[in-house]
């Protein structure tokens, strides 16, 4: 019997947000990449790396992908940010070893004190150089 955790917390592989702008959007309505960047008002360059998954969905683009399409840009944002959690969320553990390879190293401007004491990020005085 599986618990409801299991059934809920399946993993899958979400398509790249180009290719669900390529399948649902500009085949079913005949347009070229040339014709479809034109009309969103970016570069064929652009639009193609997006196409080819070379290229995220910006906050910027889904905004112009949401009129052109008549969607939100929030269900653009969505599906950029389901991709780019998948490979954190399937294996967490490969954090692990860096964590602890460097735990005892300290980042200049961030407490280090051990778990549950994050101070966050201390400001440097201006015109310390590097």
């Amino acid at each position: 019997m599986k618990t409801t955790t299991e059934s809920t917390m399946k993993m899958h592989n979400p398509l790249h947000p180009g290719e669900v702008l390529r399948e649902l959007c500009l085949e079913p309505l005949g347009l070229s990449v040339t014709q479809a960047a034109q009309a969103l008002g970016v570069s064929r360059k652009t639009l193609s790396s997006i196409l080819n998954g070379r290229s995220g969905i910006s906050p910027e683009m889904a905004v112009r992908l949401s009129i052109a399409f008549n969607t939100t840009a929030e269900s653009w944002l969505r599906q950029q940010l389901l991709l780019s959690a998948t490979p954190a969320t399937a294996s967490p553990s490969f954090l692990t070893p860096a964590c602890a390879s460097h735990a005892d190293r300290s980042v200049p401007g961030i407490s280090n004190r051990g778990p549950g004491s994050y101070t966050g990020i201390k400001a440097f005085p201006i015109g310390m150089g590097s």
